[in-house]
């Protein structure tokens, strides 16, 4: 992976996203582009919505985001001078899923790295909108990390899947280089409601092509039953030892259970574990 795209809005959880996406590719072939997008502001007129353009409202604001940008890129460099990375600052004005889509566009992007929560999430949500916006609106591949997660090579990652779905190679080669990469394990599960549950033909299909597709890889398939999702995954990955979970966005109902609605009080692994969130 050459071009990872990190955007910020300077708030802790950022930051660890940024010091997390450093030690992880930092010592790789690889450019970093980080970006804060400073959004129109948008007011009502007349019955109808206007936006400011930058000639009216935000010169200043921009350029505390490009000093801001610059100063982050300084300290990383910095914090890990045996690491020779390279850095773009990317100071954007426009509405931020637009300005992602257009950099992951326009940059190449192989990667984007994130925090679940920006400078106003509420503890109370899993994960902040723009955070939201991204893993589910702009198709590439994104690195989610929470704000509690400590950083440590990824040696086993489950793949959560419930095989209804065919896999495309494009979805399934962004966990595979990254698996070998670091030399990681994947764990295929499949959560079940009932132990009498079986595959239909369709499943089977598709559990033989992941299969076939793994051959040549560590990795195990595993069956769990349970009610619950959020439980099973948070189950597994306290056994099994899991760094990261990697999940299809195409599977947006099984994923959004997942990621978007682990309420359960037991239900912790949203807030320290790195999630993979994978696009065709």
């Amino acid at each position: 992976m050459k071009n990872i795209l990190i955007p910020t809005d300077f708030s802790d959880n950022s930051w660890n996203a940024v010091k997390y996406a450093m030690l992880l590719f930092g010592t790789s072939e690889c450019h970093f582009y980080l970006c804060n997008v400073v959004e129109p502001y948008v007011y009502a007129g007349g019955g109808m919505p206007l936006v400011a353009f930058p000639e009216d409202y935000d010169t200043d604001v921009r350029e505390r985001s490009r000093i801001s940008l610059e100063k982050m890129a300084a300290w990383m460099k910095g914090k890990f001078p045996e690491h020779n990375t390279d850095f773009t600052v990317l100071s954007e004005y426009e509405f931020f899923i637009e300005s992602i889509r257009k950099q992951v566009k326009e940059k190449n992007i192989d990667l984007i790295i994130m925090g679940t929560k920006g400078a106003s999430g509420l503890k109370e949500m899993t994960v902040g909108s723009n955070t939201g916006d991204v893993i589910t609106k702009v198709k590439c591949p994104v690195l989610v990390v929470p704000e509690d997660a400590d950083f440590r090579f990824p040696k086993e990652i489950v793949f959560p899947t419930d095989y209804s779905i065919p896999y495309s190679p494009r979805v399934l080669d962004t966990m595979f280089f990254l698996a070998d990469k670091f030399a990681a394990g994947i764990r295929v599960l499949h959560v079940v409601k009932s132990e009498h549950e079986v595959l239909g033909e369709e499943q089977k299909i598709n559990k033989k092509y992941l299969e076939d597709y793994l051959s040549e890889r560590e990795y195990s398939f595993h069956k769990l039953t349970h009610k619950n999702l959020g439980e099973a995954i948070e189950a597994f990955t306290d056994t099994m030892d899991i760094d990261w979970i990697a999940m299809m966005a195409k599977k947006l109902n099984f994923f959004q259970q997942a990621l978007f609605r682990p309420t359960v009080a037991k239900i912790s692994y949203h807030t320290r574990m790195p999630f993979l969130v994978l696009h065709e």
